[in-house]
């Protein structure tokens, strides 16, 4: 059984010039730091700017191994956190299946007990 991370943002405003450049550095970004070559990285769906109001929108299967699970998560959050301050006047959900990740202003995403393992 797999489980996976999704992360979306809606709102009424198409995305500006200025801010598909800034996701785009978050993800160039993402991708030059990420730890695992061989398992799934931050993902964006392609969108429409004429489609519904989502503007941002992906997911990333979660490794099935503990030791690389928290290591990816961590950064997957950290990624999707700096998303989120380049869209802040969006709405964002993100969660890993049936469970929303909490957002917190000062931390960003994470899940209880992780700020302790970024250290």
């Amino acid at each position: 059984m797999s489980v996976s991370l999704y992360y979306s943002a809606h709102r009424a405003a198409p995305l500006t010039e200025a801010e598909s450049s800034a996701i785009e550095r978050v993800v160039a970004a993402h991708t030059t730091s990420f730890p695992y070559d061989d398992e799934e990285s931050l993902y964006l769906y392609e969108l429409s700017d004429d489609g519904p109001e989502e503007r941002v929108a992906g997911a990333t299967k979660m490794p099935s191994d503990f030791d690389r699970l928290m290591p990816v998560l961590t950064h997957l959050l950290h990624s999707v956190t700096e998303l989120r301050r380049v869209l802040s006047d969006a709405e964002w959900a993100v969660h890993m299946d049936d469970i929303d990740i909490p957002w917190d202003e000062a931390e960003g995403y994470s899940l209880s007990g992780m700020s302790e393992r970024r250290k």
